[in-house]
C-alpha cells in the first residue's frame, strides 16, 4: 500500500509540474493581455482557434513520432517551442503591443508545442509505471501538474500587474528548467518494441490511432464525453471578460480565478492519490461531468467573486475526476506500442476541444454576452451527460480501472 514511487517517475512528475506551470501561466496571461488590448470576447475565442489548428493537423503525425522515437526527445522539442513562444511574447510586450495579430501567430506556435508534447508526455507515466501502481501514478501526475495550474496563472497575473513582459520572461525560465529536468527521466521501456517493429507507411501509421478509437466503443465513449462537455462548457476562455465586466476585478483578481481552477483540481487529485478510486469508475465519470455542467451555470449566473471562485474550484474538482478516469482508461485500453498514436488523436479531441470550446464561447459571448454564453454551455453539458448515460452502457459498467485491458472493450448490449 505504501510502496514508493520509482525515482524516474518522481522526476517525470516534477517535469510535468514545470511544463504545466509554464503552459498554464502563459495561456492565462496571454488571454488577459489580449482582452486588455482589444476588449473583445471574440478575440479570446480566436486565441483558442490559433492553438487548435496546429493540434488538429499535426497531432496524428506527432503521435506517430512519439511511437517511433524516444518519447523524451519528442516532449523536449515541444517544450522548446513553448519556451520560444514565451520569449517572443516577452520581446513583443517589452516593445509595446497594440495589436492582437502577433499574439495569434505566437499562439499558433504554442499549438505546435502542444501537439508535440501531449502524446509523449501522456504516454511516459504509463510506460514507466508498474502495472499495480497505474491508478496511483495517474492521480499523482494530475496532482503534480495541477500545482502548476495553480501557480502559473497566479504568479503570471501578479507579474503582469508589475510589468507586461515579466510573466513571459519567467515562464521561459520555467520551460528551460523543465527541459533540463527531462534529461534525468529514464528512457521508456516501450522504445525497444518500437525499434523492433517494421517500418511502415507514416501516413497510414498516423491514422492508426483514429482507427483504434473508432473500433473501441469504450475508448470512443470516454473521449467523446469529455470532448463535448469541454466543447460546450468552455467558460474558462471568457474569464478575462467575466473578471472585468461581471465581477469588477483586475489582473490579480483574474489570476486568483484562474488559480481556483488549479486549487479545486489539486484538492480532488490529491484526495484520489491518498484514497484511490476503487469502484464504479464509469458512473463516477458521468456524474462528475454533470456536476461540471451545474457549476458552469452557477458561474454564468453569479456576480459575486467568492461564489465565482467556489464554482470554478468545484468545476475543476469535477473535471479532475473525469480526467483521472479518462487518463487511466484510454492508455490501459490501448496496446502499449500504439499509445502515442491513440493519445495524439485523443489530444485532437480533448485538447482541441478546449480551444474549440474557447472559439464557441468567444463567438456566443460576442453575440449574447459572456454570462449567457457560459450558462448555455453548462446546459449543453448536462444534455450531453444524459445522452451518453443512455447511449454508452459500456462506460457506465466500468468498475475497477485497473481491470481494463488493451483491445478488450466492454461490449454493449
Amino acid at each position: 500500500m505504501n510502496e514508493r514511487i520509482p525515482g524516474g517517475l518522481r522526476v517525470l512528475m516534477f517535469v510535468l509540474f514545470l511544463a504545466r506551470f509554464a503552459g498554464a501561466g502563459l495561456v492565462a496571461v496571454v488571454a488577459f493581455h489580449t482582452y486588455q488590448i482589444t476588449g473583445r470576447e471574440l478575440d479570446l475565442g480566436l486565441i483558442g482557434l490559433a492553438q487548435f489548428l496546429p493540434v488538429f493537423f499535426l497531432s496524428p503525425f506527432t503521435g506517430a513520432l512519439a511511437d517511433q522515437f524516444d518519447r523524451r526527445k519528442v516532449f523536449a522539442v515541444g517544450l522548446g517551442f513553448e519556451m520560444t513562444v514565451s520569449l517572443g511574447m516577452a520581446w513583443l510586450s517589452f516593445r509595446g503591443l497594440s495589436s492582437a495579430t502577433p499574439i495569434f501567430i505566437l499562439m499558433a506556435v504554442f499549438g505546435i508545442s502542444r501537439a508535440l508534447e501531449a502524446p509523449a508526455s501522456r504516454s511516459l507515466p504509463i510506460d514507466l509505471s508498474p502495472a499495480h501502481m497505474v491508478n496511483r501514478v495517474v492521480a499523482l501526475k494530475s496532482s503534480s501538474s495541477l500545482v502548476g495550474t495553480i501557480l502559473g496563472p497566479l504568479i503570471g497575473a501578479f507579474l503582469f500587474s508589475r510589468a507586461e513582459y515579466l510573466p513571459y520572461v519567467f515562464m521561459s525560465v520555467i520551460s528551460l528548467s523543465a527541459l533540463l529536468a527531462l534529461s534525468r527521466v529514464p528512457r521508456s521501456p516501450v522504445a525497444a518494441m518500437r525499434r523492433a517493429a517494421k517500418a511502415i507507411d507514416n501516413l497510414r501509421q498516423a491514422f492508426d490511432g483514429l482507427r483504434f478509437i473508432k473500433n473501441s466503443r469504450l475508448v470512443r465513449a470516454v473521449i467523446t464525453l469529455d470532448l463535448f462537455a469541454v466543447l460546450l462548457g468552455g467558460a474558462v476562455a471568457l474569464l478575462p471578460a467575466i473578471a472585468e465586466q461581471r465581477l469588477g476585478v483586475g489582473a490579480v483578481g483574474y489570476g486568483w480565478l484562474r488559480a481556483a481552477i488549479g486549487i479545486g483540481a489539486f484538492i480532488t487529485s490529491t484526495a484520489l492519490v491518498i484514497r484511490p478510486m476503487q469502484r464504479h469508475a464509469g458512473r463516477k465519470m458521468l456524474v462528475a461531468v454533470a456536476l461540471f455542467g451545474v457549476m458552469t451555470i452557477v458561474l454564468g449566473v453569479t456576480t459575486n467573486f467568492a461564489v465565482a471562485f467556489v464554482a470554478l474550484a468545484v468545476m475543476a474538482g469535477a473535471d479532475a475526476i473525469s480526467v483521472l478516469v479518462r487518463s487511466a482508461l484510454v492508455p490501459l485500453a490501448t496496446p502499449p506500442e500504439m499509445r502515442g498514436r491513440v493519445l495524439a488523436v485523443e489530444n485532437v479531441f480533448i485538447g482541441g476541444s478546449n480551444e474549440l470550446g474557447a472559439v464557441e464561447s468567444g463567438l456566443v459571448g460576442e453575440w449574447l454576452g459572456a454570462p449567457l454564453a457560459v450558462i448555455t454551455g453548462g446546459i449543453g453539458t448536462l444534455l450531453v451527460v444524459a445522452v451518453w448515460w443512455k447511449a454508452f452502457p459500456s462506460l457506465r459498467r466500468v468498475d475497477r480501472i485497473e481491470d481494463v485491458r488493451p483491445a478488450q472493450p466492454v461490449p454493449d448490449s
